[in-house]
């Protein structure tokens, strides 16, 4: 497998068109004024968005003659489904969606008991190179903006409301950043759709700051100016190594900015928070799940405000890697614990459709199902999104 260079600087392409979700409240209300309607239209505009209204024959609280210009100017069409794939009885749901310039990305709305999360992407394609991960593996096409960002979760909001996964009409209750791309490589975006997300409606979803997390792989500038602006959403930092020689290989930013500084930038942001924040690892056969090195990595996070989510190996086309064995996890979460420090397994959802961790590749092409390799439980499991509450 040839080696992807790391890229930071995402491709310069033709920016979408305007979006009331590009906009702060005072720039939604003057863009409405300048196209000659009363500045208000803009938050009935921001009510009908956020609950997932798309048809301006809905927006029945708007004139007539005035829905169409102001949805064409302000309420453009970025997300295009090109098609829904269901797993897990119904209960999860990958969507891949089309861009105004073609490009492509996905998403995946699962549900569970209590809860329902929305895994979303942030750029299409990934430059962070990490090559046990499908999305890593077809490189950076560009940033999303925060509007495109924005529509996944509000998109997965709806079919919720909708009931359109099995269990009849819900609520979405979590966000997670884990989908194609590295969050905070598109740190402005990004911190934008926090703000959207946190918002109380109608000018936001209104979830709370402990349902949403935003995932690195350890970004070390991003995560201190994330700690800086004082948000307390969950932190998660995709380690899957706890030495430098073998992160160098598995997760190339390593790098750049080595195991220690991660989890000193992590340790800060849980200092100034006082959340908990996630170390996610996954587990793969003879390559990082040694005993030896879960007793490195229960060295490295005793006594820190941190928690362990080992997610098994999800398999990608192609991969030379796979899950590690069952005995061989049982073994790592006993060393973990025995160190004091807080582990769970991740909950695999959507492995038959390729909408779990790390398998995410945005293709039109269905082709010929990937394998799903049978991946035997530990006691607790987690689902995504939960890790804040365990």
């Amino acid at each position: 497998m040839t080696a992807l260079p790391l890229v930071f600087d995402a491709p310069r392409r033709g920016m979408p068109p305007r979006h009331l979700a590009d906009l702060t409240r005072e720039e939604a209300r003057a863009a409405v004024t300048e196209l000659g309607h009363p500045p208000f239209r803009a938050d009935q505009l921001a009510r009908h968005y956020y609950r997932g209204v798309t048809d301006p024959a809905d927006m029945t609280d708007v004139p007539a003659a005035a829905r169409g210009t102001l949805a064409e100017a302000l309420l453009p069409g970025l997300l295009t489904v090109v098609r829904h794939q269901t797993a897990d009885n119904g209960r999860t749901r990958k969507t891949l969606w089309r861009l105004h310039d073609g490009a492509l990305v996905e998403s995946v709305l699962m549900r569970y008991p209590d809860r329902a999360t929305v895994c979303i992407s942030s750029q299409a394609g990934c430059g962070m190179a990490c090559p046990f991960c499908a999305t890593g593996q077809a490189g950076l096409t560009r940033n999303l903006s925060a509007a495109e960002i924005i529509g996944q979760a509000v998109a997965a909001a709806a079919a919720m409301a909708n009931g359109e996964l099995d269990g009849g009409p819900g609520r979405l209750s979590n966000v997670v950043f884990m989908g194609m791309g590295e969050p905070l490589a598109n740190y402005a975006r990004v911190r934008k759709t926090l703000d959207a997300l946190l918002t109380p409606a109608p000018h936001g979803l209104g979830l709370s700051q402990r349902s949403v997390t935003v995932s690195t792989v350890g970004l070390v500038p991003a995560i201190r100016r994330l700690t800086e602006e004082g948000r307390n959403v969950t932190l998660a930092v995709s380690l899957h190594a706890p030495d430098d020689e073998l992160r160098d290989t598995l997760v190339p930013i390593n790098t750049r900015w080595k195991v220690g500084e991660v989890v000193d930038a992590a340790d800060a942001y849980a200092k100034k928070t006082g959340r908990r924040y996630s170390v996610e690892y996954a587990l793969i056969r003879d390559i990082n799940d040694q005993p030896f090195r879960a007793d490195l990595l229960g060295k490295l996070l005793a006594g820190k405000l941190a928690h362990v989510n080992l997610i098994p190996l999800n398999p990608t086309p192609g991969s030379i890697w796979d899950a590690s064995p069952l005995p061989a996890q049982r073994e790592f979460v006993a060393r973990l614990r025995a160190a004091g420090v807080a582990t769970t397994v991740r909950d695999t959802r959507g492995q038959d459709i390729d909408g779990a961790c790390g398998q995410l590749a945005a293709s039109e092409d269905v082709g010929v199902p990937t394998v799903a390799l049978p991946t035997p439980q530990l006691e607790p499991t987690v689902p995504l999104g939960a890790e804040a509450d365990e």
